[in-house]
């Protein structure tokens, strides 16, 4: 018996975060997209006007955090929460991975909107032996990324006693419909390990079994619960208020502030995560590797469910970009201190024989959704989908960290 697919979108019953379907065949990531053109959303601005109405300082403070990343949708975060005359306290989580646009969108950010911004940077040997750990044990590049980017605004908060952050979109949502909008489920210690982190939490990496230790993984310790509930911390999503439309909101920072992007070759979007080189490079390939789909479908769907692409045409395109090769690994494998010859063999091993079928010593049969998924339905006539690219990444020679970059 073949994987189920939904009849609207690209996703599977695989889907890593979770997914169900109705009678009709229909995803819970589908029917939950629909709200956004049946919800009332001014009514639901207005409840989040009465919502952050308290939070605003009397002392001309700040009156609440907002993580940004010089990507994805932190400009329109802000646009909002200045909008909603707040003054926020931007936090960055140092990636490591980071290019040229990254920093001119974090420089134009703060600039743009005259606000005030901390930045993490754990020290670099740290985060290269969690990589190696986590590349090798989870097939994992992007765990220490994720669990700092999700983590040290709640260590802020907690620090500068600022219990307000102020988040974009919840993932699970917009992916699979793992809640309502209508649910305003907010962010959690429990949703950062369950679903952001897949079950890896930082004190899991301390085992006997590996070099790292306590003071390795310290910096990414959630503060606890009754360190959260003392300030009444809490992480609300504007996505739970406003009709999120990621590639609308993205042209129009780009209008309106001039939000750099740049194109990627391994998806069309040239608006998600263009803060970092690896996302839609090694990491995208690892996911293609683990789950069978990429990032392109991750896209892709998303532009089915509001219209813009039908699903004939989307399947090609994702057929012609999933497989291509990622860019810049020469630089991750320089920066990690490994050759590409051992790099392939650990990526290999991450391989899910569900998708892949090994033929050769260095040859793979790729059998992933892509290829499982049936189309019956005849193209719509939909017009030409199309994403503005506006910079490119000057060099690929080195990740950009502080300033104006040094390599580390």
């Amino acid at each position: 018996m073949g994987i189920q697919f939904c009849k609207k979108c690209f996703y599977a019953e695989t889907h890593p975060l979770g997914i169900v379907f109705d009678e009709n065949g229909i995803c819970s990531g589908c029917k939950i997209h629909n709200e956004k053109f049946t919800l009332d959303w001014d009514s639901r601005y207005i409840k989040l006007k009465n919502i952050i109405r308290k939070y605003k300082s009397k002392k001309n403070y700040y009156d609440c955090i907002v993580p940004v990343s010089g990507g994805r949708d932190s400009f329109y975060i802000v646009h909002h929460v200045k909008k909603l005359g707040l003054n926020p306290l931007l936090v960055n989580y140092n990636n490591y991975f980071s290019s040229d646009v990254s920093y001119k969108n974090l420089s134009n950010l703060r600039t743009i909107f005259d606000c005030d911004i901390l930045i993490k940077n754990i020290n670099p040997i740290k985060i290269k032996k969690i990589t190696k750990y986590t590349l090798t044990q989870y097939g994992n590049i992007y765990w220490p990324v994720i669990a700092g980017y999700t983590v040290f605004p709640v260590q802020v908060a907690k620090q500068y006693k600022i219990p307000l952050i102020i988040w974009g979109c919840n993932q699970g949502l917009e992916q699979v419909g793992m809640y309502s909008h209508k649910d305003e489920v907010e962010m959690s210690k429990r949703y950062r390990k369950n679903h952001d982190l897949f079950g890896v939490d930082a004190h899991d990496l301390i085992t006997n079994q590996n070099f790292l230790q306590e003071k390795d993984v310290c910096e990414f310790f959630y503060p606890t619960d009754d360190e959260i509930n003392n300030i009444g911390i809490r992480g609300i999503y504007l996505g739970n208020y406003i009709k999120w439309d990621i590639k609308k909101q993205s042209e129009l920072m780009i209008k309106k502030y001039k939000y750099k992007t740049h194109s990627f070759a391994r998806t069309i979007d040239c608006y998600d995560y263009v803060d970092c080189q690896n996302y839609m490079n090694l990491h995208d390939l690892l996911k293609l590797y683990k789950h069978g789909y990429s990032k392109i479908t991750d896209h892709l769907t998303r532009e089915i469910r509001y219209g813009r692409i039908d699903r004939r045409t989307g399947l090609k395109i994702i057929k012609k970009l999933e497989l291509k090769k990622p860019e810049g690994v020469n630089l991750f494998c320089d920066w990690i201190g490994i050759d590409k010859d051992s790099l392939d063999v650990v990526l290999d091993k991450h391989r899910n024989l569900k998708f892949w079928k090994q033929v050769d010593v260095d040859r793979w049969i790729f059998n992933g959704w892509s290829k499982q998924i049936q189309i019956t339905e005849k193209n719509k006539k939909i017009n030409k989908i199309n994403f503005i690219s506006n910079s490119i990444i000057k060099s690929d020679k080195l990740y950009h960290t502080i300033a104006k970059g040094w390599p580390l």
